[in-house]
């Protein structure tokens, strides 16, 4: 038995690597692509919200958003670091693309990725206001929680590592917009415009979660870098919107 087959046994057993030099092509290759899509979705992401500070109705609401766009960035930041260790130029990373360009809003992406952009196609729809920005921070917000119960556990462990110290603030980014939901949701006006909000993003952030039946699935999972499939995930997460939509009347 080769020395790759070795780790890979190593591994399905739920093994962790700890270092670029112990990994095996094609994992580093899944590695890469996960860590890819998690840095571009955190830096369009803090574009995003970038763009919506100044459709904020009052202090509070700007320094949260503030903070999200901040906290965003560092996210990406710091996953991008350990990219940096398998050899990533991390300064031509960061200016590949510009993070702030979004498609027109009635575009349909589906689950599609753009040429060389490794953001989820969420991350692509234009923000428009304040109840918009609000009700995709909600929605997708609960969706990286039940991502993080994936990332936090991955194999590979410095990025694991980095995944348990981001998954606080992005559980708190969350809480963030379910108060600005809440309050959004107590005036006719506000919950008109969640309403529609609701309509609009929901299945932009479902389609996240990717295909049922992913063909790639039994790899990640024999990698130790995924344990549950996409539609486990996105069940869990609809039940949690479902719960949430509930308890506000939405």
């Amino acid at each position: 038995m080769t020395e790759t087959m070795n780790i890979e046994d190593y591994l399905a057993q739920g093994g962790v690597l700890t270092a670029p030099g112990n990994v095996p092509a094609r994992y580093r290759g899944e590695l890469m692509r996960l860590m890819g899509s998690f840095v571009d979705s955190e830096l369009a992401a803090s574009a995003g919200f970038a763009g919506a500070i100044n459709h904020a109705p009052g202090i509070k609401e700007r320094i949260a958003a503030s903070r999200i766009t901040l906290e965003k960035a560092d996210h990406a930041e710091r996953v991008l670091a350990v990219m940096e260790s398998f050899g990533t130029d991390a300064a031509r990373y960061q200016a590949h693309h510009d993070w702030a360009a979004r498609v027109a809003r009635d575009a349909d992406l589906g689950t599609a990725r753009q040429s060389g952009d490794m953001r989820l196609s969420v991350f692509h729809y234009p923000i428009i206001g304040w109840a918009d920005a609000v009700v995709m921070n909600v929605l997708q917000g609960l969706a990286t929680g039940v991502q993080m119960t994936e990332l936090t556990r991955i194999s590979y462990g410095p990025l694991a590592e980095v995944f348990r110290e981001i998954a606080p603030r992005e559980a708190r980014h969350a809480e963030l917009g379910l108060e600005g939901l809440e309050r959004l949701a107590a005036t006719p006006e506000g919950r008109a415009e969640a309403l529609e909000a609701l309509a609009y993003w929901q299945p932009r952030v479902a389609a996240g979660f990717g295909v049922a039946g992913s063909a790639r699935f039994d790899t990640l999972k024999k990698f130790g870098l995924r344990r549950l499939p996409n539609e486990q995930l996105l069940a869990r997460w609809q039940a949690l919107v479902s719960e949430h939509r509930a308890a506000l009347g939405l």
